[in-house]
């Protein structure tokens, strides 16, 4: 039986806490290279997300239109999280072998591959059902080099950061991913307001896929200057550089990675049901148009952008084991309800709904990212985070918009997804409990 309360165990320490292992750090990182780490995060989830507020218009385009289709498109999306564990163990062994720039650089590169090749993918009109088998592809790949992209730059982030302000630098980095879902929302409604059905699905369904090539072709020059993490550097002066990432973390992170999971889980469930999935939930279940329900999620959006950096400095002041008790509990009481009210109501009462499980999705990241990498001292971080939180996401991310249009399906009820939240809260409570508390004194 797994003992949660054990605190983190580094190479020469077994039974040391958080705090007591992590490195002094040298001075040396860059305002620059923290503001490009930490805005960067834009470009992964403004893809991402992009593919499920188009997830109706790309199921005509390349699965043929209808129910099926948007399962199809959907179920490729779940199909592609699968790759993000993969992804997440060779960027993981990257970074933590060789350095967190050379990892951030090669993961944007195959990111802005992906999403230049989508843009310029011929559809089932053109090549028939080979249409949708490339796009699934493609979203394969996007998984994998977006498997270590988040995890790299928390890790960045964090080792970069003054040790009282971790939490709020960390949770920037959750902001800045959700400035590119309110970037994906808004460019998606603007398109499908721009233009007739027709314009869209012959042609129009590319424009922002192009807009994102052209933001992750940005970013990459932008981080071909950043600095290499302060932490990264002590390692190799010690010479303290794992030459098996993987295998460290396994042997010295096992409990780390036990409660990076969790948290992980709750993270990602409250944030691709109760904040992605929604515009398909309000077309479906909920009645709404196309145009209606990506303008509300937009507006969600940017609820979440403010909420993330409060909660991070939150963490900061109190601790990290008090703010994710408390989202930990929220979640597992909000959302079923909160569903059930977005199904045939007024648009006023959907957009307060939308809007609250967006703030418990952004709560659960702005403490959450802070909180699983603190887990871990630098050697082996990224491994460990690979192994733990993104394992998670692929479980309780990509897979749950399927799962939960499914769910609807079968059991012809609006409260699936809520329920599928609060179950997941539920079953981590007990972990996030005993978890240890992770911030520097």
């Amino acid at each position: 039986m797994v003992d949660w309360t054990s605190p983190v165990a580094p190479s020469d320490a077994p039974f040391a806490a958080p705090e007591q292992v992590e490195p002094v750090l040298r001075p040396g990182v860059s305002r620059t290279s923290m503001a490009v780490a930490a805005f960067s995060t834009v470009v992964e989830w403004y893809d991402f997300t992009l593919y499920l507020y188009f997830a109706t218009v790309l199921s005509r385009v390349f699965f043929g239109g209808g129910g099926a289709a948007l399962a199809l498109t959907l179920g490729g999306f779940a199909v592609a999280y699968l790759m993000r564990p993969l992804g997440a163990a060779f960027f993981g062994h990257v970074g933590d072998r060789y350095g967190r720039t050379p990892m951030m650089l090669l993961s944007m590169g195959l990111m802005t591959t992906a999403m230049l090749a989508t843009a310029l993918l011929p559809t089932a009109a053109t090549i028939g059902p080979a249409a949708g088998v490339l796009m699934t592809l493609l979203r394969c790949l996007m998984g994998f080099s977006v498997g270590g992209e988040y995890t790299g730059v928390v890790a960045y982030l964090i080792e970069g950061a003054a040790p009282h302000r971790r939490g709020l630098v960390t949770s920037l980095a959750s902001a800045a991913s959700e400035v590119g879902g309110l970037l994906a929302a808004a460019v998606s409604a603007l398109t499908v307001s721009a233009l007739a059905v027709a314009d869209l699905d012959r042609w129009g369904w590319r424009l922002p896929f192009l807009i994102g090539a052209t933001l992750a072709g940005a970013v990459w020059i932008a981080r071909s200057a950043m600095e290499e993490s302060p932490d990264f550097e002590r390692q190799k002066a010690s010479g303290s550089v794992p030459s098996n990432p993987l295998a460290y973390a396994l042997n010295h992170h096992r409990k780390a990675i036990l409660r990076g999971f969790a948290i992980s889980a709750l993270g990602s469930i409250t944030y691709y049901v109760g904040i992605t999935y929604v515009p398909a939930f309000l077309t479906g279940a909920g009645g709404m148009s196309e145009r209606a329900a990506l303008w509300l999620s937009t507006a969600a959006a940017v609820v979440v952008v403010f909420v993330t950096p409060l909660v991070g400095a939150l963490s900061d002041r109190f601790g990290r084991k008090p703010v994710l008790l408390s989202v930990g509990v929220c979640s597992s009481l909000l959302p079923t309800g909160a569903f059930a009210l977005m199904t045939h109501t007024s648009a006023s009462v959907a957009l307060v709904c939308a809007v609250l499980l967006a703030a418990l999705g952004g709560a659960v990241s702005g403490v959450g990212a802070v909180a699983t990498a603190e887990q871990f001292p630098g050697e082996g971080r990224l491994s460990g985070l690979a192994l733990g939180a993104t394992a998670a996401t692929a479980l309780f991310g990509g897979m749950t918009p399927f799962i939960a249009q499914q769910l609807i399906a079968w059991t012809d009820s609006p409260l699936a997804p809520g329920a599928m939240i609060a179950v997941v809260a539920i079953a981590v409570l007990p972990v996030l409990a005993k978890i240890p508390e992770t911030r520097p004194e």
